[in-house]
Formats: structure tokens, sequence, C-alpha cells
């Protein structure tokens, strides 16, 4: 198959951070960016060392198009592109981030019956260490879902999980990250009510939540395990622990999962 080019219509947040996963295994030249802010694709493409284009010269060239604009916007996004899309003789793929639309949604506002990968990234895959969920819709060959995971791979780890758990998965994987921002940033400002300066006492918080994130995952063991090894009875830890479930995190953090799994349904 010959060298793909992968073009970005959004280049937002999570936009961006494909855009740089993608960039640590493909070659600049193949990557295009386009932003409705034109500026803020141009100071991406000179980062990543890349092309700027606009929406209508990606949806015509690029082979893999990654649509990264809000649910709300993408309507009128596809509207757009359709006649582009509907004009072009080459194979291509539509690659939606769009939190709640099906690929059956893509397709229909696109206005074709186009191969779609859908897939729920999260920030962490700018830097590698992302958890990004995919699944392709049945035109999307096995060469070309390997493409896919191949350019994709410099975002972390790439889970297949069917369409209709997606939602869920979003709700974990792609919200996540600002739920465990959220707990870093607290447990820095119970560092500094004990005396710490704030920069080491979140230096502390965030490294601790790294690592305590990798041993999870490399040692296969069930969190709760992980947290019993160091709740010895009488010790330090056990009361930190008793006072975050008297307060209800755990059920606070299923709430919030939940919650987000739910708004989903508002974007369909």
């Amino acid at each position: 198959m010959c060298a793909q080019t992968f073009g970005f219509i959004g280049t937002g947040n999570m936009g961006g951070a494909v855009a740089r996963a993608v960039r640590k295994h493909l070659d600049g030249e193949r990557l295009l960016l386009a932003n409705r802010t034109a500026s803020k694709a141009e100071a991406l493409a000179q980062e990543l060392g890349c092309r700027t284009a606009d929406n209508e010269t990606v949806a015509e060239t690029a082979n893999f198009i990654f649509l990264g604009v809000k649910p709300q916007m993408m309507a009128a996004l596809l509207a757009e592109l359709g006649p582009v899309l509907a004009r072009r003789t080459n194979r291509f793929i539509l690659v939606t981030m769009a939190a709640g639309l099906t690929i059956a949604r893509i397709q229909e506002l696109s206005g074709g019956n186009y191969p779609v990968i859908r897939i729920m990234p999260n920030t962490p895959a700018a830097i590698g260490e992302g958890m990004v969920l995919y699944t392709c819709s049945e035109g999307v060959s096995p060469d070309e879902e390997q493409v896919f995971l191949e350019a994709m791979s410099g975002a972390g780890r790439l889970s297949a999980l069917s369409e209709s758990l997606m939602d869920a998965g979003s709700a974990v994987a792609g919200c996540g990250p600002a739920f465990v921002d959220l707990f870093i940033e607290a447990l820095a400002d119970g560092g500094v009510a004990c005396g710490l300066p704030r920069a080491q006492a979140l230096e502390f918080a965030a490294q601790m939540t790294a690592g305590a994130a990798k041993l999870v995952l490399s040692s296969g063991q069930h969190p709760g395990a992980l947290k019993d090894a160091v709740c010895s009875p009488g010790g330090t830890t056990i009361q930190g622990v008793r006072a975050l479930e008297a307060a209800g995190l755990r059920s606070a953090v299923i709430e919030a999962v939940l919650a987000s799994y739910e708004k989903n349904f508002d974007l369909k």
C-alpha cells in the first residue's frame, strides 16, 4: 500500500493530541492540518513540521480524514464537506472522534456509505500515554485498519471495542483524565495544607498517580489488592482511605462516569 496522507480537520485539544501522536510515526509531509481558527493550525504545524490546509483541501486529498470537531458542529461540517467527498474517485476513510455520534450517523451526515473508523481518544495520547478506543465500519479493510493502527501507535494503547460499548468506554477513558486531574489537584491542595510548597505538592501527586497507574497495568493485579497491600491495620494510609470512603469518593466517581455516559445520548 502506498504512503497514506492523514488530514486533520479541527486541531483543538483532542484533534491536536491525536495529530501529535500520529506525527511520532509519520513524516510531516504526510500530515495536513486545518482548523476554523487558522492560526491554531499554523502554530501546531510549525511545532510538528507539517503542512496546513483548508477543510476542502483535506477532504479532497487525505486518505484518512480525521474529524476533530465537537459533536454539535459535525452536521454543519459534513454538510460543507459532503459535495467534496462525493466528487472523490480515490479511496478515503473518515475518522471520527465525536462523542455520541455513531458510524451510521456520520455516514448519514456525510451523504455516503463511506468507510469510517470511530475513535475515542484522550488527551494523554499527545505524550504517548493515551487510551484510544476504536471501531471500524464494514467498509474498512484489514490492511487499512493496520495502516491506521501503525500510524496511531505513538498515541499509547489502542483497543478495538464494539460500537455498542464506545459510549461507556469514552466515559471512562475519554473523560477520565479530567477526573484524575481533579484528584491530583485535590491531593496537591492537601499537601499544601500540610505545609508543602505547591510546586512540590503537584509533582509528588502527579508522579504518584502515574506510578500507581503503571503498577496496575504492569502487575495485572486488581487495584483493590494493591490498595490493601499498603493499608496496614492502624497505619496512616488506612486512615486516609477511611476518610475518602466516608466522604463518598467511590460513589462520586461512579456517578461522574454515569453522568458522562448519559450525556452521550443527548449528543446523538
